[in-house]
């Protein structure tokens, strides 16, 4: 009984989760982003991550502008990656009140905050996003981890490192992760598929 109680709950949770990413996709304005926005959805948030168009960076240097050859490139890259933040800063202002609108719609209709963020050339930023406290019980090596790394100033607490910790492990885990919500999806759909207990 309670198997199926949590595969239901999985199942609902994944078709809320659907729901939410078609919601976005209808109601985000054509003209903000290149392609669709990602949407990730966890118990508690909803983060809208979208893709603005690439600046382009260039022009006619005047008067001493030139450049010594095996610099050019990097000075083009600094171009590229301020132009990119400056691009984010534009959208992030300019779509100020309407975010904030949209915002307030989903969370009312699902019942979780929305984050945002932009993703322009190399560059990608979250502009809102919510600090959720996390129940955890460590044991005493794992707590030294953490205190480790507030005794060298990494993290301002065991708050902070814990989140660093899982901050550098996504970083380092992506495709491993990526692979295991894939293959958790998969586990769904068998379990779905699977006899029905009377």
């Amino acid at each position: 009984m309670k198997g199926e109680r949590e595969t239901g709950s999985a199942q609902q949770g994944s078709g809320l989760a659907e729901e939410i990413r078609g919601w976005f996709a209808g109601r985000l304005p054509d003209e903000w982003f290149t392609e669709p926005a990602e949407v990730v959805v966890d118990r508690e948030e909803i983060t809208i991550m979208g893709t603005l168009p690439a600046p382009e960076v260039g022009g006619e240097g005047g008067e001493g502008d030139e450049e010594p050859q095996d610099t050019t490139g990097a000075a083009e890259s600094a171009a590229t990656e301020a132009a990119a933040e400056g691009r984010i800063k534009r959208f992030r202002e300019e779509t100020r009140a309407r975010r904030i609108e949209i915002a307030r719609e989903a969370e009312r209709r699902f019942g979780r905050k929305v984050a945002w963020g932009a993703r322009c050339a190399t560059r990608s930023e979250i502009f809102t996003t919510l600090s959720v406290p996390v129940m955890t019980r460590l044991r005493q090596s794992e707590r030294r981890v953490l205190d480790t790394l507030v005794d060298a100033g990494v993290a301002r607490s065991r708050s902070d490192a814990l989140a660093w910790c899982v901050r550098l492990t996504g970083e380092h885990a992506d495709a491993w992760l990526s692979e295991l919500r894939d293959a958790l999806l998969r586990v769904e759909e068998v379990r779905a598929q699977g006899p029905r207990l009377a």
